[in-house]
């Protein structure tokens, strides 16, 4: 090779010595993969149609400390006792024949795997099993309390890394999660990335129409700087998740959005058997890709099997069928019986899953109970609805305070504790038999399937107040793009709660009772600017979102009533005290 300094004269360089060190390279990698090939693969891992299954998932535990809808029926699910879940010495044991028969790839799942006691010892003890042929250790995990703890996972063998992240808005995130904790998720991308062992770092985002979907752009930025590689999930069915086609975005209309901002992009070549369709926006360091498996599925290469946490063998997550190993290995099977058995599962699995239509959602388990729960707790209206009209504490500069006067009921109400009619004690929708109803529409059995109706599609919606509460938040952060000619403003915090209450009137000689819930916003701005705007938006939109989860069941007769300011202070009006 030439070399043209810039003084004119020419310097040959001898290369001889980085085409030997290539050479070897070469020739060594050869070699490696000629023993893996030469390695027996047991039949007992090769289905039907030839597919080899070298990679297994384990599932650690079937708790989480999320509460995501897409992953969890929204009335939880029934735990596995503590008894009836995988030992660590079986999860190893498991594994070890797993590894021996031929598996590669081991992957940890949950639940949520970071809240299983004893998951660095397990993950030593699956290191120990490279010298039988396991390549990587993989975990998927939300991250919520891992940053601290990643760099002693990595430490003690783990080589690859996904994380769950649905948005990139922390106020989403808490809608979607039912939980905060967004700062710890990207603090834990943060240390992973900074991570020089871990071989791959993934961000998994499951796409929902209308939710999240607007966001592809932002997430396909985050490769521009960062070794990431970004994939986006189809939502997929399982039991309980409410999974309706019309909120899957098909792949190719993702793609399509984001080859319209980058026209350049390419396709890459996958990893073999890699569920992703990669590509790359030119001169970024990281992939983005596409898990179509609803509208275009990878089954012709699949090469995975799952072990829940309680043991059972699982083919094809889409596919109701499971076999305990668990049971087995307690009656005393030796690991040649937990290999036929393994096999003879293996052997039933089939060409494909169904079409997406055809999915069983009935029979077959909801993911949390599979491996990416807790029965699910909503909060207590003694949270969610503390009146701040009763405490009110001096309102910080450049601060304020409005508050929707009531949303009522229907009158007539019986005699109920401070709650809106149409709630329960938890919260959430629920039918009351009042005297505003007549008798005849409550005995007819087809108007009664009809209230049921109605009810049980209230029901699905959610918790109420919590739900109008994150509305109202996102609604005051958001007033700039609603109202024309108001100006973005910084917020630095904004309270909202939602109280429920009975407000007793007299009409005529009759006392009748309303039930209502009372909106109270206090935003807060740094800045010498009012923010009137913003808590007027937030608790119009709070109110706008009670109406909405209950309107199924609590029809029309509701009445937003007055929205007012009743406290200012800061900005150039100065300081407004309203007298109620």
């Amino acid at each position: 090779m030439r070399l043209l300094c810039k003084n004119g004269h020419t310097i040959t360089r001898n290369i001889s010595t980085a085409a030997t060190a290539v050479h070897i390279k070469q020739a060594a990698r050869a070699k490696i993969d000629a023993i893996d090939e030469s390695r027996p693969f047991s039949r007992a891992l090769i289905d039907t149609y030839k597919r080899r299954h070298d990679y297994l998932r384990i599932s650690l535990t079937e708790r989480c400390n999320l509460r995501c809808f897409y992953c969890m029926p929204e009335q939880g699910v029934q735990l596995t006792p503590d008894s009836k879940i995988l030992t660590d010495e079986e999860v190893i044991r498991l594994a070890t024949l797993f590894v021996q028969a031929g598996v590669t790839k081991i992957r940890l799942t949950g639940g949520e795997p970071t809240v299983r006691k004893g998951i660095i010892e397990i993950i030593q003890e699956l290191n120990k099993l490279r010298p039988l042929g396991l390549k990587s250790i993989a975990m998927t995990s939300n991250g919520l309390a891992l940053h601290r703890r990643l760099p002693f996972l990595i430490g003690n063998g783990l080589t690859h890394l996904n994380l769950s992240l649905d948005t990139l808005d922390p106020f989403k995130f808490e809608f979607m999660t039912k939980r905060r904790g967004h700062d710890a998720v990207l603090k834990a991308l943060d240390v992973a990335l900074a991570s020089p062992d871990l071989q791959s770092v993934k961000l998994n985002v499951v796409v929902v129409k209308g939710l999240n979907d607007s966001e592809i752009l932002d997430f396909v930025e985050m490769t521009k700087n960062s070794a990431i590689s970004v994939r986006f999930i189809e939502f997929m069915p399982f039991t309980g998740n409410k999974w309706d086609k019309a909120k899957m975005v098909p792949s190719s209309v993702l793609l399509d959005r984001i080859t319209a901002r980058h026209p350049d992009v390419v396709r890459i070549s996958d990893e073999a058997n890699d569920t992703a369709r990669s590509w790359k926006v030119p001169d970024y360091r990281g992939t983005f890709g596409f898990i179509s498996s609803m509208s275009d599925h990878f089954c012709s290469s699949c090469n995975r099997l799952r072990i829940t946490a309680d043991g059972q063998i699982k083919v094809c997550l889409f596919d109701a069928k499971e076999v305990s190993l668990r049971d087995e290995m307690r009656k005393g099977a030796s690991d040649s019986d937990l290999l036929r058995i393994i096999g003879h599962a293996v052997s039933g699995k089939q060409e494909k899953h169904v079409h997406m239509e055809d999915i069983n959602v009935v029979t077959n388990r909801p993911m949390i109970l599979i491996g990416p729960i807790f029965s699910v707790r909503n909060p207590s209206l003694s949270r969610a609805g503390s009146s701040l009209r009763s405490k009110r504490p001096p309102l910080p500069p450049g601060s304020l305070s409005m508050q929707h006067a009531r949303l009522f009921s229907s009158p007539g109400a019986r005699q109920l504790p401070p709650s809106l009619s149409h709630l329960d004690e938890s919260g959430r929708a629920n039918m009351l038999i009042t005297s505003a109803y007549p008798d005849n529409r409550l005995q007819t059995n087809e108007k009664s399937g009809a209230l049921g109706k109605a009810k049980a599609k209230t029901l699905r919606k959610g918790d109420a107040l919590t739900v109008a509460q994150l509305a109202a938040i996102m609604a005051s952060k958001k007033t700039s793009d609603l109202i024309p000619l108001c100006h973005p403003l910084p917020l630095t915090k904004v309270d909202v709660t939602l109280t429920p209450e009975i407000v007793s009137t007299l009409e005529g000689s009759t006392t009748v009772n309303r039930h209502s819930v009372m909106c109270t916003a206090t935003v807060t701005c740094e800045g010498k600017t009012g923010v009137e705007m913003e808590a007027l938006t937030s608790v119009s939109v709070g109110l706008l979102t009670v109406w909405d989860m209950l309107k199924a069941v609590a029809g029309k007769e509701m009445i937003i009533g007055e929205i007012m300011v009743t406290h200012k202070s800061g900005g150039r009006s100065g300081d407004f005290s309203r007298g109620l």
